[in-house]
């Protein structure tokens, strides 16, 4: 029954301090800035917030967020590698989790987050909705892939361990996900409900065990998936209590905050629906809501606002359950103001990118190329990153020449006819799971067998690969900046060259 205390004011405070929405644009719009005063528990920055990669617009705007609210959450999807936010616009300067599990040395990988943890914190940015816990299981996955440490879940979890611990140090609260694994599935959750098929020794063995690893190192947040596990539940993972409080919080000991992943995703928006998705997550065990889509504003902040409400006045959602979200996202808050301890200022990502990087066969150049590069239209958790090897050779080359193909103009021959007196470099992204890519490397080599072709993914087919191949395993511009290196023959760093072989 609902309390005298919990009517009106009080219980949209409650629940405004369950969700933390994106919005569009540099600056935070009013709606935004009076929604904090009444008690919105903080914001999702995207790139669409940061203007030209400057971090000290990044500081400015969380200042002005932090006037309306001082102990706002500002939550950001900084991954590193693929995924940035930040560096949206030339690319990071950290590779991602896959050349740090490639790598396998986990204090690099502690060095890496905590100067990304260094960095977020300088720019006011106090939750970082990374690293990503899933094995690298499914390699038609589109959403995980070099996101993922690996497909060992004992290495998986060594690494998301240390991340979080690195990253912690900074006070940023680290966000493991996607609870409890997206990576044994070929489908994409912003598109789709997918599901993880695999029966529960499977799920115990493999997908729990970097979450297990996470908790041990004190994360402070694991965020959910959008996807179902018939082994445990008929529902997806963030509308599941069975996962959430009877595996997540009752077994594996849980105490922070469950946070879910977006709810404008299709895999909740076009099912539920936002409202129905906001108030089963909740009554599930999800503490912290986020709705990061371009078209969030007040509207719909409101209509979760009032489902919420709503849900609590009819009795579908408990007023215990609404204050203990609400209380472990204040806590979340208090933590996160708490002094970060001291840590070294230094930029590991250009090491970790060399020691990353696989090079095979006679890959240096003796003069300036022709670059294919095989753009595909980009996934919604990446977004546009720029990624390839044409520009950074470009600065070291003069006189290359780029050309960009794409799935509806894939041939490569006009080009290789046009410069047939130029070393040819192709630079390619996900050719195991994209055939189209595929067939451009086999039509160019047919042309030119002497070609190397550079992998910013993970390698697949070493035979496709060709005698002459770099593997980056990231789509960063440092590791664009390190293969650049050494196509161009520039002596590599103190920090460690180049491997040799198929890693």
């Amino acid at each position: 029954m609902l309390t005298e205390e919990l009517s009106g004011p009080d219980l949209r405070r409650l629940a405004l301090g369950t969700l933390l929405p994106g919005f569009a644009g540099p600056r935070a719009p009013r709606w935004l800035l009076d929604l904090l005063g009444q008690g919105l528990a903080g914001v999702v920055l995207f790139e669409r917030n940061v203007v030209d990669g400057s971090d000290d617009a990044t500081a400015a705007l969380t200042e002005t967020l932090r006037r309306a609210r001082p102990d706002l959450l500002v939550a950001i999807d900084e991954e590193g590698g693929d995924v940035t936010r930040l560096d949206a616009g030339e690319g990071s300067d950290l590779p991602g989790a896959a050349a740090l599990g490639l790598v396998d040395d986990e204090h690099l990988t502690a060095r890496v987050a905590a100067s990304l943890g260094r960095r977020l914190r300088t720019s006011g940015i106090t939750v970082n909705l990374a690293p990503v816990a899933d094995v690298d299981a499914e390699e038609l996955s589109p959403i995980v892939g070099t996101r993922s440490f690996g497909t060992d879940a004992e290495r998986v979890a060594r690494h998301v361990a240390a991340f979080v611990d690195g990253q912690q140090r900074n006070r940023v609260a680290a966000t493991v996900k996607h609870f409890p694994g997206h990576g044994a599935t070929a489908e994409d959750s912003h598109y789709t409900v997918p599901a993880v098929t695999a029966p529960i020794e499977v799920i115990r063995e493999r997908e729990l065990v970097p979450f297990r690893a996470a908790i041990a190192a004190g994360v402070q947040a694991v965020m959910t998936a959008h996807v179902r596990y018939p082994a445990l539940d008929d529902v997806p993972a963030t509308l599941s209590p069975r996962i959430l409080t009877d595996l997540l919080r009752d077994e594996m000991g849980f105490d922070g905050v469950v946070m879910s992943d977006g709810l404008d995703m299709h895999a909740i928006s076009r099912t539920v629906g936002h409202s129905e998705g906001a108030v089963r997550a909740l009554a599930a065990g999800v503490d912290a809501l986020c709705i990061g889509g371009e078209s969030t504003g007040p509207d719909i902040v409101e209509q979760l606002v009032g489902a919420i409400s709503t849900a609590v006045r009819e009795g579908r959602l408990t007023v215990d359950r609404l204050r203990d979200a609400a209380r472990r996202v204040q806590g979340l808050r208090d933590w996160t103001r708490s002094p970060a301890e001291s840590s070294p200022r230094e930029r590991p990502g250009d090491e970790a990118a060399r020691r990353a990087l696989v090079a095979h066969g006679v890959t240096a150049l003796d003069r300036a190329p022709l670059v294919l590069e095989c753009h595909d239209e980009p996934t919604v958790a990446v977004g546009h990153v720029p990624w390839a090897i044409g520009h950074p050779l470009g600065e070291r080359m003069p006189g290359t020449v780029v050309v960009a193909l794409t799935p509806h103009d894939p041939d490569p021959l006009p080009a290789l006819a046009q410069h047939r007196d130029r070393p040819v470099v192709l630079s390619v992204r996900g050719l195991r799971r994209r055939p189209w890519q595929r067939e451009v490397v086999a039509a160019a080599r047919a042309r030119r067998p002497d070609l190397v072709v550079v992998e910013h993914d993970l390698p697949g087919d070493a035979e496709l690969l060709g005698a002459h191949h770099i593997c980056t395993y990231s789509a960063s511009r440092v590791s664009a900046d390190v293969a650049a290196d050494v196509l161009a023959g520039t002596p590599a760093s103190d920090t460690g060259g180049a491997r040799t072989g198929v890693g």
